[in-house]
């Protein structure tokens, strides 16, 4: 399985093209929502255009905001593929400065300017998470707890009954079958790790 890389945090990058000021903006997100949300925050209202791409999974979108047709947003949205990125928006703003780039030179334009923006962003490791739910006797539970952090697990919520607790989890995919060996011997055998319905 091949490792994915995100963006570390929110980047930026301007340059001037044979007079036409371009400002690449990209940002890590975990949805459409949130991307269009990066888009509608960072663009400049007194630009040209606002032109932009974002990569979800196997979600894309991008818009020429007015350019010519695949000049613009296309090759932002190659800018992010060629890098191996997801979970990334990129919006790159151009002010025209009196000299057209035609159809190539607006593709190299975006296009560089996206990917050197996100060439220079620093960048994390995108880890798969599964949600799973513990089913455990309360004493279980506090010891739990404590060892969640071992897990790199978060705690999303709880549930208590008569039979014990019901602990909702996010932890790293890779993590969830030594978890419930470790539920497993915790309780002798009487709590159970599932995903949830």
């Amino acid at each position: 399985m091949s490792t994915t890389f995100t963006l570390d945090g929110a980047t930026r990058l301007q340059q001037e093209i044979r007079k036409s000021r371009f400002l690449a903006q990209a940002a890590p997100v975990d949805d459409a929502d949130a991307a269009l949300a990066h888009v509608a925050r960072v663009s400049a209202s007194d630009a040209t255009h606002n032109c932009w791409a974002y990569r979800i999974g196997a979600n894309y979108r991008f818009s020429d905001d007015g350019e010519p047709g695949g000049s613009a947003g296309r090759p932002i949205l190659a800018a992010i593929e060629g890098q191996g990125l997801d979970r990334v928006v990129v919006v790159v703003t151009r002010w025209f400065g009196g000299i057209k780039l035609g159809v190539g030179g607006l593709v190299r334009a975006y296009g560089g300017c996206a990917a050197e923006c996100l060439r220079l962003a620093a960048k994390r490791e995108l880890v798969e998470r599964a949600r799973v739910v513990i089913h455990c006797d309360y004493a279980a539970a506090a010891t739990l707890y404590a060892k969640l952090r071992d897990f790199d697990a978060a705690r999303h919520a709880e549930a208590a009954s008569a039979d014990g607790a019901e602990l909702h989890i996010d932890l790293p995919t890779s993590r969830v079958a030594e978890l419930r060996t470790y539920v497993r011997d915790l309780t002798r055998g009487r709590g159970t790790v599932d995903s949830p319905t």
